[in-house]
């Protein structure tokens, strides 16, 4: 798993191919390769995920939203209806009961490949189109929360109210962009779950309010935990809001805009 600057992925974009251990190796956006979307609909940070795959000796990278995890599966064979379908290599059954397919995006790249290109130079992404969409400077929200789910639902509420949107599955990667990518455009506000792997919010709000640089950043706590303990443990680390899931948009759009100064037509007008 490799990780683009916008640069580095419009180029990739451009030419369709990308160097990698001084091999040249076509490049796809993954929902085009698996039939799902023709881009990506993520709010675009300053680095992506780009992921080498290797199949009978042949390498391919994909552009992909996000890395989620690497799991073992057991795989069950196709049977005669699906076994023709180009791609796909068997399913497997997870835990939860699920049926999930399996496919190899080598042999899918070897039989849409021509038809790929042409769709792909489409879609060429623009990092001076994004800069210039942000030169407004729009307030800035960091979600954080392990649930890709909840990371697209509020996202998706944040830009149709107007905010720039960054995302991250848990504490560790909330505090690398804020420290890092975002060191000198802070969130106006953070949005955080409690329950995460690597760090949960409650270790997150605790190193916040201990950094000298981000200590006065507000932070909304959205989580499932109602319990008073949970609530009060909240507010001993300095927690600005508390909200249970599921929450109010109205509230939390209030909420935000409180801590932007970014108050949207709908929310002034009486």
């Amino acid at each position: 798993v490799l990780r683009y600057s916008q640069k580095d992925l419009a180029q990739a974009y451009e030419k369709g191919t990308v160097v990698y251990s001084q091999e040249q190796l076509n490049f796809f956006w993954a929902g085009l390769l698996f039939g799902g979307s023709e881009q990506t609909k993520e709010v675009q940070q300053k680095t992506v995920s780009v992921v080498i795959v290797r199949s009978a000796g042949r390498r391919l990278a994909i552009h992909v939203d996000e890395v989620l995890n690497n799991q073992e599966v057991i795989v069950k064979n196709l049977g005669p209806q699906l076994s023709q379908l180009p791609g796909l290599t068997g399913v497997t059954i997870l835990p939860s009961g699920d049926v999930v397919f399996i496919y190899n995006p080598v042999a899918l790249a070897l039989v849409y490949a021509e038809k790929f290109k042409a769709n792909q130079k489409q879609l060429v992404p623009s990092p001076e189109k994004e800069a210039l969409a942000q030169s407004g400077k729009k307030p800035l929200v960091m979600v954080v929360d392990d649930s890709i789910t909840v990371r697209r639902v509020t996202e998706r509420l944040l830009q149709r109210l107007g905010y720039r949107v960054v995302s991250a599955a848990d504490g560790i990667q909330a505090l690398t962009l804020l420290r890092d990518e975002y060191s000198k455009d802070q969130p106006c506000v953070v949005l955080a779950d409690i329950e995460m792997p690597r760090m949960d919010g409650f270790d997150l709000l605790r190193t916040i309010r201990s950094d000298e640089n981000l200590k006065a950043l507000p932070v909304i706590m959205i989580t499932s935990r109602l319990a008073e303990k949970h609530k009060e443990l909240a507010f001993s680390l300095g927690v600005n809001h508390y909200l249970g899931k599921p929450y109010s948009e109205e509230e939390l759009s209030y909420l935000i805009s409180t801590y932007s100064g970014f108050v949207k037509k709908q929310f002034t007008k009486n």
